[in-house]
């Protein structure tokens, strides 16, 4: 049997490779015959999730509270000093240089990654904007939310700040940053399933040991990450808990 392994649209497309190397070492390194399948966005990860199709995904935090309370998932780990913040930013050439001077009516572009378009209302809430008083431009990748900014089709744009940090330096070069956010306890996580609870020890020991051998060192090194460290189940909760806090 195998089981189906999935990551959050939201990684950087210079990853990819990588992820299916992460998903070649765990089938060798557990015995346990897993595929990777990557989903174009959010929406069709939801509804494979929904149909119980997914037992091991690399998740973001607003999916997580879903994964614990109505799927029975658990968490693994999580990347060692990664955390999710936001970035709100505007093409170069715009004036503004601060949140406060943005005007009711401006096109903001943003993705369904629902915790980083949350932390960015938040941060777009001193200049007086909130959905009611702005246009919104739904995107499927923030490739997408960067080229809407350079064409002059959005004035602002909501960010992972990884996949800003990801980008071409051609292109930040035509880009300005107002804010970025530090909440630093927000993060994406490792999750199982219920169909691969009896292995989850197992798991979690074969991801802590990643560092110990050369092999190891190298998978992690093709996704951007130092190590894993182990997420426990309250630590879960808490974070689950500050998500709904952030949201009301």
């Amino acid at each position: 049997m195998s089981f189906l392994f999935t990551v959050s649209p939201d990684f950087t497309p210079d990853r990819l490779s990588g992820w299916y190397i992460f998903n070649t070492w765990l089938q060798k390194q557990t015995g346990v015959a897993i595929h990777l399948e990557m989903y174009s966005g959010f929406n069709s990860q939801r509804e494979a999730i929904r149909q119980d199709e997914v037992n091991l995904i690399y998740v973001n935090p607003y999916d997580a509270a879903m994964l614990v309370r109505e799927k029975g998932f658990l968490p693994l780990a999580k990347p060692v000093g990664e955390s999710d913040e936001a970035i709100i930013a505007v093409s170069a050439s715009n004036p503004v240089s601060d949140v406060a001077e943005l005007a009711p009516g401006i096109r903001l572009a943003f993705t369904d990654d629902p915790d980083v378009k949350m932390m960015g209302m938040i941060m777009l809430e001193p200049g007086d904007l909130d959905a009611d008083n702005m246009q919104s431009m739904p995107c499927d990748t923030y490739v997408q939310v960067a080229k809407h900014l350079l064409r002059g089709e959005a004035d602002v744009g909501i960010f992972l700040a990884e996949a800003y940090d990801g980008v071409s330096e051609m292109i930040k070069k035509q880009l300005k940053i107002l804010v970025r956010s530090q909440i630093s306890v927000i993060h994406h996580s490792l999750m199982i399933g219920p169909g691969l609870l009896d292995k989850r020890e197992q798991f979690q020991q074969c991801l802590l040991g990643m560092t110990e051998d050369e092999k190891g060192r190298g998978v992690l090194e093709s996704l951007g990450f130092k190590a894993w460290e182990k997420v426990d189940d309250e630590e879960m909760e808490f974070m689950i808990d500050l998500m709904d806090t952030l949201t009301i």
